[in-house]
């Protein structure tokens, strides 16, 4: 059983990791899964926070939500806010 993820800590577990590098796929194609899986994880979750489906958001809504951790970022750290980086 994996432990549950800190939001924000980790897009893509071990055995989504393990998986991609096992696909005979080249480098780059590697890097846009792992970025594709990544990125659908984090439309769930800003979906989720605006209490719509991922089909339902719409552009705005996530530069607002990116505008918004940012700002978390900037005043409280960056332990405060979702993405680490």
């Amino acid at each position: 059983m994996n432990a549950p993820q800190q939001p924000g800590t980790q897009f893509l577990t071990l055995e989504e990791s393990a998986k991609v590098d096992a696909a005979l796929l080249a480098s780059h194609e590697k890097f846009l899964t792992r970025l594709t899986i990544s990125s659908l994880k984090l439309l769930k979750h800003i979906a989720q926070e605006y209490g719509v489906t991922v089909e339902d958001l719409t552009a705005a809504q996530i530069i607002a939500w990116f505008e918004k951790d940012g700002k978390i970022r900037r005043e409280q750290g960056s332990e405060a806010a979702f993405l680490k980086w």
